[in-house]
């Protein structure tokens, strides 16, 4: 096929803008992206609801909070707070109910003890219960009735602002495979700059106890875009295995959801009714976390977390792996 002059000089014209548009549209994506990391607000505050009964531990939680419940000689609150410290969290709201002020009086300073453990010269002892109130800044509000968990973090509201926030669930202790679980999530913050659930894939049998996310047909790998949520599904009803592990990184635009969010499952506020709504007004994404989950809300959750974390401490080990012989 032969070209005139003015077909070839049109043909080289149409190159160099198509060339030109196709650099025009990367630059402003590249400016974008620019923008959207000094625009998008670090996650600075975490929200960590610790306000239910804890029937799962009756008779023990009528007097004791479950969150104050020991995995040896550490309170499993403490694990998560500690999560959170190590993904950059500065300032945490802990929501409580009534009973729960061994939790309030757990994260503050005991004079009294720390004055007679100088007195005695026991140091490392007197480190265990000073080093943590020195680092945190915490503070604590009442949910005054156990709604759900959407209405306790309802309840954080005016603490959080106008700021992303993370919310961590005190049945859910995580050991990272190198990252803590929350950090995992804030990196696919950073990366998305919207909502992110934590999520672990589960049995058949197990949908039904957690809320299930359904990604968006042809989303893959480790962070997938999310078309819904379901709380509590049936078996047949679940539109996948991905469950909310107890890890969320939400946008403040949750508590408009929240404001007007109905009842639902178990006549509460669910969390997941006012996320499923928020769908409709911005990208909500899940994110498989990489690590070992443990149900403490669960007693087997709870005796096996006790049984693996002694067996990682040098003056437990071999006491526990002989015990553990001695019941064959």
């Amino acid at each position: 096929m032969k070209y005139s002059k003015k077909s070839i000089l049109t043909f080289r014209d149409k190159l160099k803008y198509d060339n030109y548009l196709t650099f025009i549209i990367k630059y402003a994506i590249f400016i974008r992206t620019k923008v959207r990391m000094y625009v998008m607000q670090k996650i600075r505050k975490a929200v960590i609801p610790a306000a239910g009964y804890g029937t799962r531990f009756l008779p023990v939680t009528k007097a004791v909070a479950k969150e104050m419940l020991p995995i040896i000689d550490t309170p499993t609150i403490e694990y998560i707070v500690r999560e959170a410290m190590e993904s950059g969290i500065e300032e945490f709201l802990i929501i409580v109910s009534g009973n729960k002020n061994a939790i309030i009086d757990y994260f503050d300073n005991n004079f009294e003890l720390e004055y007679q453990l100088k007195q005695k010269g026991k140091t490392h002892e007197l480190e265990l219960i000073t080093e943590l109130p020195k680092k945190l800044n915490i503070h604590f509000v009442r949910q005054h009735e156990q709604l759900g968990l959407g209405h306790a973090v309802l309840c954080a509201k005016e603490f959080i602002g106008n700021e992303p926030f993370a919310l961590l669930l005190g049945d859910d202790v995580y050991v990272g495979n190198g990252t803590p679980a929350l950090a995992q999530l804030v990196d696919a913050y950073n990366q998305t700059g919207s909502s992110i659930l934590g999520t672990l894939k589960v049995k058949d049998s197990d949908v039904s106890k957690y809320g299930i996310c359904k990604p968006v047909e042809g989303e893959s790998g480790r962070i997938q875009k999310l078309e819904s949520v379901v709380e509590k599904p049936r078996v047949e009803d679940a539109p996948s295995d991905l469950a909310i592990g107890g890890r969320y990184i939400l946008t403040p635009t949750i508590f408009k959801y929240l404001e007007t969010q109905t009842r639902g499952a178990g006549n509460e506020i669910q969390l997941t009714d006012a996320i499923l709504r928020m769908m409709a007004e911005e990208s909500v994404y899940s994110m498989e976390v990489d690590g070992r989950r443990y149900d403490i809300g669960s007693k087997l959750g709870f005796i096996t977390a006790t049984l693996e974390f002694a067996l990682k401490r040098d003056d437990l080990r071999d006491d526990v792996k002989a015990l553990i012989e001695s019941l064959k």
